[in-house]
């Protein structure tokens, strides 16, 4: 497992899948920097969570970032306001693995309400250990550079 700094960061009510991801990823030996509700009892809303990660993540202090509200829409839509944050959110597994190789993105969003825990553990592991265009052939991880640079040039207003 390559060493990475993990953020995580969620709503009040992405807070129990927060809780269980963090144990799950924490077990399997990630370093993880929980930046969003603490506890039950104090609520956080949903662009405070994003916000903190997403200003984190965004100034490379962290490698990746794992957010969470009910759907995962409402921390995604905060997170990609912030330079440097590529979120997208997820409701499986297999988009889950292909954010990280295919798109580059480095935070994964995801809802209580729409993933259970066991899923939730696997797509942020998968999501974690996806390397940007690994085993691509040339031609192929070229074009997924291009594409990331368009997307940089997009949110740098050139």
């Amino acid at each position: 497992m390559t060493f990475m700094k993990i953020a995580i960061a969620s709503d009040f009510s992405g807070f129990n899948l927060k809780e269980a991801v963090k144990i799950f990823l924490i077990e399997q030996g990630y370093d993880i920097t929980d930046l969003g509700q603490q506890t039950a009892d104090k609520q956080m809303l949903y662009y405070e969570a994003a916000a903190n990660l997403s200003q984190a993540v965004g100034k490379g202090e962290y490698d990746r970032g794992l957010v969470f509200c009910g759907t995962g829409a409402g921390v995604s839509l905060i997170a990609n306001k912030h330079k440097g944050v590529y979120c997208v959110a997820c409701e499986s597994i297999f988009t889950a693995e292909k954010i990280s190789l295919i798109n580059n993105a480095n935070v994964l969003a995801m809802g209580e309400r729409v993933v259970s825990q066991a899923i939730a553990c696997e797509m942020a592991q998968k999501f974690i250990e996806g390397i940007w265009c690994n085993g691509f052939e040339e031609q192929r991880k070229k074009n997924n550079e291009n594409g990331f640079k368009i997307l940089q040039q997009i949110e740098s207003g050139n």
